[in-house]
């Protein structure tokens, strides 16, 4: 351990505690006090020495003594108080104390020691104090006017007479006045370039922070043009720093968020209080790269910015404003994610609704006829039946079995389809046959409800490779739907042609049509199109949603095209040659976000009004 480090740690430890934790402050009361302390030992020291060399002092001499001695109660009042400025202040007096003393005993202005009034001042400029160094100026000035109105009234002895003597001691007080203001001149060098080396530090630090921070900190004027933005804003922009400053970052807020943009900007500079806002920013695309399946042109960032404090602001005295963004795109991204769930979830809870009353309604009505007329058959003695009433008593109660069995059939199968459980068996079959079949066994429903049912089927159609039972399912729930949605006098064509390597399957009603808004969930299982006409028709809701999942498990394509009041054409896509996929892959996708997550699955329903 050096000498060096010795002196700086008993310094250190003489420190107040309020100059310890900056470093600045340490360095100012370390130069106070170390050249005090150093002197006053020195005196100390060189004291007994010269009471051996001197002899018994005289007043004057002793009184120099004890001004040497002195600095070290001003150390102890710094230590002890860590008033830097009253430290000067009391430097600044004992000085001219001092000083005054010695020009009075020896000649007055003219004494050699009056030349070290010029120092006080240079010596209170290292308090970094103006009021530190104008007092120290006046009383200065203060004891010069004293020595002069001592003279001129002859209260003072007089100045030495021998002319050599009286130089000797003239370039005595000049050269040490020098020299001790060459000192003051070392240490104030010191204490600057303490100071620079400090800022220089600081800035360091800060540009540290600015530039490994992941926000975005930026200096605006209140109309928004940008005056310092932190090098963080190359990598969330994708582009050059100098590019975003004056008005560069304004132009790339998207035009419907600009208006908000200035806004907060405005409102920060002139009510004083932090605003946050949220907009978008184009970004730039990374050169050289191939933009990602899920990159965007535009990123939301949350921008909180705040006034500038008064001391910071510029000399024209102009309202700025102090911002840091942060790129919140992905929280963004997980609000419309949520938004999406809650809608479906929604969704969901009403299609819960919806079957719960459709199912109410289909079961129980079948199952009030089968037990009413099984107890009318059963009681058949006592209400005299003959056997025609219970031929068509039983007639009623097969019919409303049917009835009941079909529906439970269509959701077990809706259930298979949305579980992926429901198998198809790939096989040749003519599609003509099967389409006449399906119009024939449905033709009786549409002559007792009035509706002409028109077959445009050609005889040449091929062969086509699939599931029968599903191709005649979709035809007959088509077909059917058809038929219940047509008002009596209308007609049903059902129309089959080759395009390419598909058959088109159209089956077009003159019915009452869908709503454009209803279009866009035609195909949700238990949905029933139209309030004015929801049930005024029996079903579950499932016709379409069936056609669905079996048109997308075929890898086909379903479209429907419909008008109010006007009517509607369901046309269906199938592949002439269908092979059954892996048993993996083998899911009929039916909710959106599974959609989402396979958008080359050709089963999405294309609607237009």
């Amino acid at each position: 351990m050096t000498v060096l480090s010795i002196i700086q740690e008993c310094l250190d430890a003489l420190l107040h505690p309020s100059a310890r934790y900056d470093a600045l402050t340490s360095a100012r009361h370390r130069a106070f006090m170390a050249p005090r302390l150093l002197g006053s030992l020195v005196a100390f020291a060189a004291f007994p020495v010269y009471l051996a060399l001197r002899g018994a002092p005289s007043a004057l001499e002793v009184a120099a003594f004890a001004w040497l001695i002195a600095p070290i109660l001003l150390s102890w009042f710094l230590s002890r108080t860590g008033r830097y400025e009253g430290a000067h202040v009391l430097s600044s007096l004992a000085l001219s104390g001092l000083v005054l003393t010695l020009a009075m005993t020896t000649g007055g202005i003219e004494s050699f020691a009056a030349v070290w009034l010029v120092v006080v001042p240079l010596e209170a400029a290292l308090s970094a104090s103006r009021r530190a160094v104008a007092f120290a100026s006046a009383l200065a000035l203060s004891c010069a006017a004293l020595l002069i109105a001592l003279g001129h009234f002859g209260l003072l002895s007089a100045p030495e007479a021998n002319p050599l003597l009286r130089n000797i001691f003239m370039a005595f007080g000049v050269a040490s006045a020098t020299l001790y203001a060459a000192g003051l001149a070392f240490a104030a060098e010191s204490l600057a370039r303490t100071g620079v080396a400090l800022l220089n530090l600081e800035e360091d630090r800060y540009r540290l922070l600015a530039r490994n921070m992941s926000d975005v900190i930026s200096r605006h004027r209140r109309n928004g043009a940008v005056q310092f933005i932190s090098p963080a804003a190359e990598t969330m922009l994708g582009t050059q720093v100098t590019r975003l400053l004056g008005h560069g970052l304004f132009e790339r807020v998207h035009v419907a968020d600009r208006p908000a943009y200035l806004t907060a900007l405005s409102d920060a500079a002139r009510g004083g209080e932090a605003r946050s806002v949220e907009f978008r920013l184009r970004r730039d695309a990374p050169r050289g790269g191939e933009r990602s399946y899920q990159q965007v042109d535009f990123i939301w960032v949350e921008m909180r910015c705040r006034p500038l404090e008064p001391a910071s602001q510029t000399a024209a005295g102009e309202a700025e404003v102090v911002a840091v963004m942060r790129d919140v795109t992905d929280r963004k991204l997980q609000e419309q994610a949520l938004d999406v769930a809650r809608t479906e979830a929604e969704q969901a809870d009403a299609a819960k609704t919806r079957f719960l009353a459709t199912m109410s309604h289909e079961l129980r009505t079948p199952l009030n006829a089968i037990i009413g007329f099984s107890e009318m058959i059963v009681q058949e003695q006592a209400l005299m039946l003959d056997a025609a009433r219970r031929r068509e008593y039983a007639q009623l109660i097969n019919d409303s079995g049917q009835h009941l069995l079909s529906v439970v059939n269509g959701i077990l199968d809706m259930s298979k389809m949305e579980t992926g459980n429901f198998e198809i068996a790939p096989e040749p079959f003519a599609p003509r046959a099967a389409l006449i079949n399906c119009c024939s066994l449905l033709a009786l429903k549409a002559r007792e409800n009035g509706i002409d049912l028109v077959t445009r089927i050609p005889e040449d159609l091929p062969v086509m490779t699939g599931d029968p039972r599903a191709f005649k399912q979709i035809s007959l729930n088509l077909v059917s739907n058809a038929i219940k949605f047509t008002e009596r006098g209308g007609t049903v064509t059902v129309s089959a042609a080759v395009e390419g390597a598909r058959l088109l399957l159209r089956v077009t009603d003159t019915g009452v049509g869908i709503a454009a808004d209803d279009l866009k969930r035609i195909g949700d299982p238990f949905f029933q199109a139209g309030k004015t006409y929801q049930r005024r028709h029996e079903g579950t809701g499932l016709g379409l949603s069936i056609v669905k999942s079996l048109v997308a498990l075929h890898a086909g394509e379903l479209t429907v095209q419909s008008k109010i009041h006007e009517g509607t054409t369901v046309t269906v896509a199938l592949p002439l040659t269908f092979t059954a996929p892996e048993p993996s892959s083998n899911i009929a996708t039916l909710t959106p976000a599974a959609r989402s997550a396979n958008p080359d699955q050709a089963h999405q329903v294309k609607k237009s009004a």
